[in-house]
């Protein structure tokens, strides 16, 4: 029976996983955590001091999701912090396989090269020191910074963070890669828990008063589930099925913009009409700063963010959930009680 640990545990996407590892059974479960024990969790180890890095995904690279925690009774949680090194003395001993998914979002510079760069880059020599045979870290695809994708492969792209998070989750990045394990970098992530992406757009959408040059591009999305699979699944193939150490993770066939938000503004409420004025990027953007929204996450919405993401699906021999309107069907009532108070 093999150990994973999961860092980040109660995190939105760490939840995900550590559910995911339940569900498919036969793994023994270490569940890092700085601040709460995932749900149903046994507690072993004091709580660290220091600062409150957050857990959570990527997405907007702006702010840190808050997950429901993960459902996994009679599994051990560990206690650290990775802003803390000393912390994560012996963290790692007994582990096989371990699944870094968690990250600082937002917050000072100084605190995102703490959690991020300099923390994982601990967590990466306790891993060597206690010989884990297998590292897999939840990067974004916000390394890449501003720009058009289309199709777009890890190996024909450039990393230009365009933020503090982004630039200390390219170090985090570089200490996985050169300690041999794999990086996956998915863009917009959908599910129970997200505080960020799907919150976000509907800001986004009360405050236009119509489409933005008629919501063209295409994006790359998917649930926290199915990332969820991959994590486990990069975590667990025989290393001769895997052909990269960086990979996409998104589902396989693009979202437009359009569609995606017009599935947000269904469980959005009362909203604009959307067919009320075709808006250029620039008007849109001097009416979200009027009031007071920051424009950085319309540029995700104004330009392709298609990221290929088809050799982490074909490697890990794994079948991608639904399409996106199928998914989103099964995700609209918990985002009708989220949004709620947006």
């Amino acid at each position: 029976m093999p150990t994973i640990m999961i860092t980040g545990a109660a995190g939105f996407i760490g939840g995900h996983v550590a559910r995911e590892a339940e569900r498919r059974g036969g793994l023994s479960l270490r569940l890092m955590s700085h601040r709460r024990p995932p749900a149903g969790a046994a507690a072993a180890g004091p709580a660290t001091a220091g600062p409150d890095p957050a857990t959570a995904g990527p997405g907007s690279g702006s702010g840190h999701g808050h997950g429901p925690g993960a459902v996994v009774p009679g599994h051990r949680t560990v206690r650290a912090d990775l802003s803390d090194p000393g912390s994560l003395r012996g963290v790692c001993e007994g582990v096989d396989v371990l699944l870094h998914c968690a990250s600082q979002i937002g917050g000072t510079p100084e605190a995102n090269e703490a959690v991020n760069a300099r923390g994982t880059a601990a967590l990466m020599a306790e891993a060597r020191r206690a010989g884990v045979s297998r590292v897999v870290y939840l990067s974004t695809a916000s390394v890449y910074g501003r720009g058009a994708f289309r199709a777009a492969r890890p190996e024909d792209l450039v990393r230009n963070p365009g933020s503090p998070t982004s630039g200390s989750r390219a170090h985090a990045e570089d200490a996985v890669l050169a300690a041999g394990g794999v990086v996956l970098r998915p863009h917009l992530v959908l599910g129970d828990g997200d505080r960020w992406v799907v919150p976000g757009l509907a800001r986004i959408l009360r405050a236009l008063p119509g489409t933005v040059e008629g919501w063209a591009a295409r994006t790359s999305v998917i649930t926290a589930q199915d990332l969820a699979r991959l994590l486990l699944g990069a975590g667990l193939a025989p290393a001769g099925d895997l052909t990269a150490s960086v990979y996409h993770a998104a589902h396989p066939v693009p979202v437009t913009v359009r569609t995606l938000l017009g599935a947000v503004a269904a469980v959005a409420g009362p909203a604009a009409d959307p067919a009320a004025e075709d808006l250029t990027a620039v008007r849109a953007r001097e009416l979200l700063a009027a009031r007071g929204i920051a424009a950085q996450g319309l540029d995700m919405l104004t330009s392709d963010h298609w990221f290929d993401s088809d050799p982490v699906w074909r490697d890990l021999r794994c079948t991608p959930g639904p399409d996106f309107e199928a998914a989103f069907k099964e995700l609209a009532e918990g985002y009708r009680r989220a949004l709620l108070d947006i």
